[in-house]
């Protein structure tokens, strides 16, 4: 099971590789690091929960499909909201979590873009594993 995960991964693009495993899970692990800011439990929790809700999609494909698009829309959407809410409003925060309260905002926004596109696809019938 766990090597067909694997085999599937690798068979995504190259991009997509390194967008995934470098960029998107790590930024949406940070916020783990910042627990004591302010609303940095709330952020964590939605930060990591869109990752955690594909795991059963991932045992249950044995693989990457379209379908986890759909655990980012239900829970970086609201996400989004709440870091653009939070870097207005401003408030108490070190300059380090302001950065990386940024930086999750931007890459979050453009993996909805990703999983709106996604999610359409596998509404309308792709249900493909990589």
């Amino acid at each position: 099971m766990i090597l067909n995960i694997w085999n599937s991964f690798r068979r995504l693009p190259v991009w997509v590789q390194i967008w995934v495993g470098l960029i998107l899970m790590p930024v949406n692990l940070l916020p783990l690091a910042f627990l004591s800011e302010p609303r940095a439990g709330l952020i964590a929790s939605l930060a990591v929960g869109g990752m955690v809700l594909n795991l059963p999609i991932l045992l249950r494909e044995q693989g990457l499909s379209k379908a986890m698009a759909i655990p980012h829309l239900l829970l970086w959407i609201p996400l989004v909201v709440v870091l653009f809410r939070q870097l207005r409003d401003g408030g108490d925060m070190g300059p380090t979590y302001i950065t990386v309260l940024a930086v999750l905002l931007v890459v979050d926004a453009i993996s909805l873009a990703f999983d709106f596109v996604d999610a359409l696809k596998w509404w309308r019938g792709d249900r493909a594993i990589a």
